[in-house]
């Protein structure tokens, strides 16, 4: 394999054709895809090879993540994924594999998903990779962050502080199970959740916890203009959390609440709604419960852990 450099951008497209799964989209050839749909619902997120690529970390998983944290934000919604557009300014000496192996881990993801890769570009750069995810809504509404109401119950999907668990583990060394590190190197967007609590029509906000809970709990409440109490002991601890906090001394609290790289979504919904999503198939624990004000704040054994103003955010 030639390094960037030394290949042309025009062929550098043809070989990604060549690797990705043809979508039957109208445009892919042309200067912009054609998308035939009345309600889109559009998203956008970068990430770098200096802040999103972590210590043995493959450019196939590099590649997921960068398609994941976009199909992410669509799952929050509850939108059907349709196809994503992808951007990539790479290193010019970096080999060409890479950045085929990169496109490769984006393609799966949204094959995952559902969807295709429609389009993109190339350019000489420092390790960064944009993409853009379109998706419908069907005929059900968009969660939004802005509808919890004062009394709703909080809730999210799966489990806390699995991809910071296998984040620690690498960095110190410590032996933790596969799906650890999965879950920090290739994280699976929860697409069929999200549309599903879309369709029950029950849900009052919504978000996804690519940013921790902690921080999606405040955007939440800023923007309902509400408060949160959050009950530690009611969080779903995420696989190795305690090992790997044993062993390297970061507390759960820190992975659990504030690290980020979660890909669950948590959510609101009125007390007397809750037992219609039984019927969702969507697994997820109660965690706290909306009040007003503009505090979240975090008990722990009847104490407050933690309390602080909406609109604070760590990541």
């Amino acid at each position: 394999m030639a390094l960037l450099k030394n290949v042309g951008e025009h062929q550098l497209v043809k070989n990604i054709k060549n690797i990705i799964r043809p979508s039957g989209i109208l445009g892919v050839d042309d200067d912009a895809a054609i998308v035939e749909t009345n309600d889109i619902v559009v998203c956008s997120d970068i990430v770098t090879f200096e802040r999103h690529m972590p210590e043995t970390m493959t450019y196939e998983e590099f590649g997921w993540t960068a398609a994941a944290v976009n199909f992410s934000d669509l799952a929050a919604m509850g939108a059907e994924p349709i196809g994503l557009i992808t951007s990539l300014a790479l290193p010019p000496d970096l080999n060409e594999s890479c950045l085929y192996d990169i496109v490769r881990g984006i393609d799966k993801c949204a094959k995952v998903c559902n969807a295709f890769i429609i389009g993109g570009d190339t350019k000489p750069g420092t390790g960064i990779i944009s993409c853009t995810a379109l998706g419908r809504m069907g005929n059900h509404r968009p969660m939004m962050r802005s509808g919890a109401k004062i009394g709703d119950i909080v809730a999210v999907t799966g489990s806390l502080g699995s991809p910071a668990a296998g984040f620690y583990a690498i960095k110190n060394k410590i032996k933790v199970a596969k799906d650890t590190v999965i879950s920090l190197m290739a994280p699976t967007p929860h697409i069929k959740e999200g549309m599903a609590l879309a369709k029950s029509g029950k849900v009052t906000s919504c978000i996804d916890l690519s940013d921790g809970l902690a921080t999606a709990a405040s955007i939440v409440c800023e923007q309902s203009h509400v408060g949160m109490e959050i009950i530690w002991e009611f969080l779903p601890e995420g696989c190795d959390v305690d090992v790997v906090s044993q062993q390297s001394g970061i507390s759960k609290e820190n992975m659990m609440l504030k690290w980020g790289g979660e890909y669950e979504l948590m959510f609101t919904i009125s007390k007397s709604d809750i037992e219609a999503l039984q019927d969702c198939d969507v697994h997820f624990s109660v965690i706290g419960y909306v009040t007003g004000g503009e505090n979240i704040s975090i008990l722990k054994d009847g104490s407050v852990l933690e309390r602080y103003r909406a609109g604070q955010y760590w990541c």
